[in-house]
């Protein structure tokens, strides 16, 4: 886990779906369970970093994240 992993994940927005805009770490677990049940991540690093943020959000290591954010905005709800 590299600290630029971390960056990306608390500032990179959910390009597609229903979560489209969100931020990679403020996506729902059970949605990215989802995508990992079905081996389903999208290739690439997208698919790299919502990996990582669902083993971030099952570990319960999301604090990690808040500091990262830019501008330390405070998590959608």
């Amino acid at each position: 886990m590299e600290k630029e992993d971390l960056i990306a994940i608390a500032n990179t927005a959910m390009p597609f779906g229903k979560y489209q805009g969100r931020m990679l770490i403020d996506l729902p677990e059970p949605y990215l369970l989802w995508f990992a049940r079905k081996d389903e991540f999208p290739a690439g690093r997208l698919g790299e970093l919502m990996n990582l943020a669902l083993v971030i959000k099952t570990e319960g290591l999301e604090g990690l994240i808040d500091p990262l954010r830019e501008g330390h905005r405070a998590p959608r709800t």
